[in-house]
């Protein structure tokens, strides 16, 4: 049930493995998330090292080291590979298909490859729930009547997403169908999205949209994260914005500030920061001196003028602890839909070690459906995949252990 990336993973490996599939999807057509993610760059994967990406899962770090080593970046490439896809690492570490393939071209391989193998495709077909011990009741909405009926399949893998980008399918409307059989689903937040900062109205209208290169950033006396950051009328976006979710909701959760500390020159040591700040200003306006001396241009002077109205008289101490700690006290994150990917989902303490939900034995659940975060940069993406092929394996040996079929299963 579901034709994101977990999904059609889950049904390649299990077709490749001689069962018969069926595939159902709600949208027309199958893999829309999968497309819109890659319109910003098709980051595929990464290529970091397997201690460090396990650990961009956080609390779930050590369940995906076992996920990771079952279907790792590697595994993603030879995959990509073998649907005629080339990919490379970019400079940041980062897994992309070469130039020359799009995302709807690896899609389109892909299902290729699902045909090839038998895979039963069908779109426009909503899941209504479940039907006894192994039912599932189904609605084709293809057609105006909306027909509804019920299949009785060996094994299920439900791969229906989480709830951001409605639009795509994933809007977490499966939530209540899992409730109703006791089954613990954490409620989503927002994850890997942006946060709001209450800027007056001439900072709105001055500044917009703007970035800033090469900063760090900190939720409160946390770790900071380097990285781009882009000013926004409502707040700060960006890879470390994305990247300090969790623990701006832990903040936030806990009743107590959520701030951003911004550092405009992370990579000058603050001796030499205070000293070029006592350099002379003479006539120089205050933009005029800091585009001179730390090559900070627009919006910088605007934006220290936004947190600290004094900050063009400030003494060259204060002003460079300002400089590495910019505050942007966070007033909320974006909604829900508007997010790249969403935090909660079904507990894994629902399911066992083959991701199979111990409320209902052969049903099995892969992707963001789960209670799992990640940042971007590949994480996410590789974090469905490792997650569908991990299924496909807990599918296949209760399927051979069913059928007394004694083959080892890798």
């Amino acid at each position: 049930m579901g034709g994101g990336p977990a999904g059609l993973l889950a049904a390649q490996r299990l077709a490749g493995r001689g069962w018969k599939v069926q595939l159902f999807e709600a949208q027309g057509t199958v893999g829309r998330k999968f497309l819109v993610a890659g319109h910003g760059g098709f980051n595929l994967s990464n290529s970091e090292d397997a201690a460090h990406f396990a650990g961009r899962y956080g609390a779930e770090s050590t369940r995906f080291g076992a996920l990771l080593e079952h279907f790792s970046a590697a595994d993603l490439r030879a995959w990509a590979a073998d649907l005629g896809i080339e990919t490379f690492v970019g400079t940041s570490g980062r897994i992309f298909p070469v130039a020359a393939h799009k995302p709807a071209d690896l899609l389109r391989a892909w299902l290729g490859r699902l045909r090839e193998l038998g895979v039963e495709i069908n779109t426009r077909h909503r899941w209504l729930g479940f039907a006894g011990a192994t039912g599932l009741r189904l609605r084709d909405e293809s057609t105006g009547a909306g027909r509804e009926f019920i299949i009785e399949p060996t094994a299920t893998v439900l791969a229906l997403g989480g709830a951001s980008w409605a639009k795509t399918g994933s809007d977490g409307a499966w939530v209540p169908l899992l409730e109703e059989i006791g089954v613990p689903v954490v409620p989503f937040a927002p994850a890997n999205c942006g946060a709001e900062v209450g800027w007056s109205a001439f900072f709105q209208e001055k500044v917009g949209r703007a970035p800033l290169k090469n900063i760090a950033l900190r939720v409160n006396d946390g770790p900071a994260v380097r990285g781009e950051l882009m000013l926004t009328d409502y707040g700060v976006e960006g890879t470390p914005v994305y990247a300090l979710t969790p623990e701006v909701r832990a903040a936030r959760a806990a009743g107590g500030p959520a701030v951003l500390h911004l550092n405009l020159k992370p990579d000058l040591p603050p001796a030499t920061l205070l000293q070029k700040l006592l350099q002379p200003r003479g006539k120089a306006s205050f933009p005029e001196f800091l585009k001179k001396t730390l090559h900070l241009g627009p919006p910088v002077p605007t934006l220290l003028r936004e947190v600290a109205p004094e900050a063009a008289a400030l003494h060259p101490e204060a002003l460079a602890a300002l400089l590495t700690a910019v505050p942007l006290p966070v007033a909320g994150l974006r909604p829900l839909d508007e997010a790249i990917s969403t935090a909660g989902g079904i507990a894994f303490a629902a399911v066992d070690e083959h991701l199979m939900l111990r409320q209902r034995p052969g049903t099995f659940v892969a992707g963001e459906m789960l209670d799992w975060e990640a940042p971007t940069g590949g994480y996410l993406l590789q974090g469905c995949f490792s997650t569908g092929a991990w299924v496909a394996r807990g599918v296949a040996l209760r399927l051979m252990k069913n059928e007394d079929d004694a083959l080892p299963y890798s």
